[in-house]
């Protein structure tokens, strides 16, 4: 008889490394404030909205103030060198939920760094794609779309520094930052916040573009430490209110 734990059926757990670490809140704020003004916006949709750094490819007429919501209709992407436009990660593009103070910080921005708009390979960074022009929310100093890897290192690592979450790096010495302090963790900071807060998994998968709650809650579950308390409380109210009262004697 062959091992029924082999079968197509039988889904295998996680491990637990797949889950993700977050920074206590502080830490996030304290690295979001240590940004300088051009790029401090980056992390303002990263912690607030849960962005990746796919923001990069976020445009104003993605921007909406009415609804306070973002459409995360396209990122930069990076491959052989060459930057080009694609739809953001699963291919599917969302509508994200814009906090207030997200609004209020973006509408600032706009104010004092006005939208670039960039052209960029569609799809692939194949010199044959079609290109396609957007107004960028974030664009370097030379009016071009951002590079993950050189704004990492020129941007990101010198902050992580300059908070105290690494130590600063000696001359000629490379960064010495663990995977887990990449930008990425304000994504996963986000995502803390909103379980801690009471949002149900469903609506933080549509939030952050997960194909399925199941994947959300593979990556997050150990950020509801709560999960339970209101059942278990449901129970007791319950068995407490039908238990037969025991007579003395």
């Amino acid at each position: 008889m062959g091992n029924p734990m082999r079968a197509k059926s039988v889904r295998w757990p996680k491990a637990p490394e797949d889950q993700r670490e977050a920074w206590p809140l502080e830490t996030a704020l304290r690295v979001r404030d240590a940004i300088g003004p051009r790029y401090r916006i980056a992390a303002v949709v990263a912690l607030g909205c849960g962005l990746r750094q796919g923001g990069f490819g976020l445009s104003p007429e993605d921007v909406d103030f009415a609804r306070g919501a973002l459409r995360i209709r396209r990122q930069v992407q990076l491959l052989h060198g060459r930057l080009y436009f694609a739809l953001p990660k699963g291919g599917k593009t969302r509508v994200v939920d814009m906090p207030p103070s997200v609004a209020s910080e973006l509408a600032a921005y706009f104010l004092e760094y006005p939208a670039v708009e960039v052209e960029l390979p569609w799809g692939g960074p194949e010199a044959d794609r079609e290109g396609k022009k957007f107004p960028l929310v974030l664009t370097t100093t030379y009016g071009n779309a951002l590079r993950a890897n050189i704004f990492n290192v020129e941007v990101w690592k010198p902050v992580l520094a300059a908070a105290g979450v690494i130590p600063m790096r000696d001359k000629g010495e490379r960064w010495k930052a663990s995977r887990k302090d990449g930008f990425h963790v304000l994504r996963h900071t986000y995502a803390s916040v909103i379980l801690d807060a009471g949002e149900s998994v469903a609506t933080l998968a549509r939030w952050l573009g997960h194909s399925s709650p199941t994947i959300t809650l593979d990556y997050y579950a150990h950020f509801m430490p709560e999960a339970g308390g209101k059942g278990r409380g449901a129970i007791d109210a319950l068995l407490n209110r039908t238990a037969p009262a025991i007579a003395d004697g």
